[in-house]
């Protein structure tokens, strides 16, 4: 089924713009493995294939071209991803290419931005195995795989995630590097949100609550993304 892309309209309670980006091709990609807890992801063994450095690379001139259409001054800039080694790697290889220096303020782990837990009876094991917690997403997005998270845990993070951001930035382009699920879920809640006309709330969180519900949860592999593939979403 073909992804469904979210139009660049910015909403209008938004005070940032964001863009997302899936990491490159990483080792756990290329060995068909899934790495989703927080002590293999943060792994140095788990990080980019060389393959997944030149996707970063890419996504990185990519943004950069976005940046220079919409005028957005690089000190406008913020880049957040997830902890794992393999979303570190990409935010660096994308930061060397706008010539951002990682470790300055302008570059951030967040924790929420972290991969979703399949559970220890997935972990480490064959990719095959993911069709099966999709499969469980599909019939109840609040259902916990064994030992894992559900789709609305994941989405209830990536609440806070976006919750932090809007009140610490206004008017700056946010680069949030981050894994498939997660960044499936995060696009769901929000064009759920952008298409939400019902509601009152100038509230992020409370915007977000009403739509997480397991008719739209259920739905977030519409918007599968490549490896190394950056979307506008806002």
């Amino acid at each position: 089924e073909s992804a469904e892309y979210l139009d660049m309209e910015t909403t209008s309670s938004m005070r940032n713009r964001y863009w997302i980006l899936r990491h490159g091709k990483s080792i756990p990609n290329e060995r068909g493995l899934i790495v989703s807890s927080m002590e293999n992801g943060t792994s140095a063994e788990f990080q980019l294939a060389s393959n997944g450095v030149k996707q970063a690379e890419l996504a990185g001139k990519s943004f950069l071209k976005a940046l220079k259409e919409n005028s957005i001054p690089l000190e406008n800039v913020r880049l957040f991803y997830s902890p794992f080694s393999r979303t570190t790697h990409t935010a660096k290889v994308v930061a060397s290419m706008l010539n951002l220096p990682f470790e300055g303020p302008q570059c951030k782990a967040m924790e929420d931005l972290r991969e979703r837990f399949f559970g220890p009876s997935f972990e480490l094991k064959s990719h095959d195995k993911y069709s099966e917690a999709w499969a469980l997403d599909e019939k109840d997005p609040f259902m916990r795989p064994e030992g894992g998270e559900s789709v609305d845990d994941v989405a209830s993070r990536l609440t806070n995630a976006m919750e932090a951001m809007e009140s610490e930035l206004d008017g700056c382009a946010v680069l949030i590097v981050s894994h498939g699920d997660p960044l499936q879920i995060l696009q769901t809640i929000l064009n759920a949100v952008k298409q939400d006309i019902t509601s009152s709330s100038n509230d992020l969180a409370s915007r977000i609550e009403a739509v997480r519900v397991p008719s739209i949860l259920s739905q977030h592999r519409k918007f599968a993304l490549l490896t190394g593939e950056l979307r506008a979403v806002t």
